[in-house]
């Protein structure tokens, strides 16, 4: 008969919040992935080799979020650290929307809110203690 103290604690509704918004962000990543391959595919840039560089690192941008979605509901202590990390960059790239010549305030907006709030939910306790590893098990 299984024990019940070992059975799984349901997941904290922070911890689902921050999934929902990584699993959002991984489309909005793979969106902008398709977007640039049919470019790639229909028009002609100035350089190849740049636009197919651009287009591997935005696939690989959103096998790392994916992974880090998933990885955050398994309730992975990995995840919760690259969840950060990705919210650090996404801030920094909302910074940079909003100066410069081709500003666009309202992606920086659009980009900044969710990184701010998926930062703030990783750190919180209930999800710290959700993606903590179990000691217990390594103990027996």
């Amino acid at each position: 008969m299984p024990d019940p103290r070992s059975a799984p604690s349901p997941r904290p509704a922070t911890l689902l919040v921050l999934a929902a918004i990584l699993f959002l962000e991984a489309a909005l990543v793979v969106g902008l992935a398709v977007w640039l391959l049919i470019d790639l595919l229909t028009l002609t840039p100035q350089s190849y080799t740049t636009a197919v560089a651009i287009l591997v690192l935005v696939l690989l941008a959103a096998v790392w979020v994916i992974a880090t979605a998933v990885g955050i509901l398994r309730r992975r202590s990995w995840a919760r650290a690259s969840a950060v990390t990705i919210q650090v960059l996404q801030i920094a790239v909302a910074v940079g929307c909003f100066q410069g010549l081709y500003a666009r305030p309202d992606l920086g907006w659009a980009l900044l809110v969710p990184a701010l709030v998926a930062g703030v939910l990783a750190l919180t306790p209930r999800v710290v203690q959700a993606t903590a590893r179990n000691t217990e098990q390594h103990e027996s």
